[in-house]
């Protein structure tokens, strides 16, 4: 579904990734994982079309798609979701995803039906202001505003990033449930939902990918992926 092949991005003359090969198999949940300035937002960055690899290319679903917009990509099939948990803070919820079902030309009601189902909890903050929900509530409303459309790809990166343990459990539960209906790559440091969720793992350190794990008996021991980064 998606492949990255030997792809370097740079800022300016500083070079950040490094010769990054990686795939995502359709029906797959992939991790990325490894310390902070490894290149791991970098990485989804240049996939999404934020940022254009000086050299190498990306596929996906066998066609080239280096250097094409996000907005091309979204409507394409590749959503992301960033780290900075950015919502339209004085709309409501509904306003929300009506933006994005607006974009993908859906209706309004299936693009809330779609969020209520993984996420029933959200039903009655509908009509609350984005500005005033949770660092949770707002992660699940940017995954659900990425899921309008039925998109065949997520880019999430760091989803449980600065939110409490009982909120990270809700994350979890979402995350499982997506893994049934949509592909996905996921930065994400919490490492007990990675052996949790993922079928293949990437291990960045220092803009390169040093390891691939897609061994269950690896993934499903939090200690021995803590090796690794």
């Amino acid at each position: 579904m998606l492949k990255v092949d030997h792809i370097d991005v740079s800022y300016g003359h500083a070079k950040v990734l490094h010769d990054v090969s990686l795939e995502v198999r359709q029906g797959e949940m992939g991790f990325i994982i490894g310390r902070n300035g490894a290149g791991k937002t970098t990485l989804l960055k240049s996939i999404v079309g934020l940022l254009t690899p000086r050299s190498g290319s990306i596929l996906f679903e066998g066609r080239p798609i280096g250097g094409h917009s996000p907005e091309r990509l979204s409507l394409a099939g590749i959503r992301y979701v960033g780290q900075e948990k950015k919502v339209f803070a004085g709309l409501t919820v509904r306003e929300n995803l009506e933006i994005a079902a607006y974009a993908c030309r859906e209706p309004l009601e299936t693009a809330i039906e779609r969020v209520i189902g993984f996420y029933p909890k959200m039903k009655k903050f509908l009509d609350t202001k984005a500005g005033l929900l949770s660092g949770g509530q707002r992660q699940v409303l940017l995954v659900g505003r990425a899921l309008v459309g039925h998109p065949r790809l997520l880019l999430i990166d760091e989803p449980t990033q600065g939110l409490a343990a009982i909120v990270i459990e809700d994350i979890n539960d979402i995350m499982a449930e997506l893994k049934q209906h949509v592909s996905a790559l996921i930065v994400e440091q919490n490492l007990s939902m990675v052996n949790r969720l993922a079928d293949r793992v990437f291990v960045m350190k220092e803009g390169k990918i040093v390891r691939e794990i897609d061994d269950p008996s690896m993934m499903s021991d939090t200690r021995k992926l803590e090796a690794f980064v």
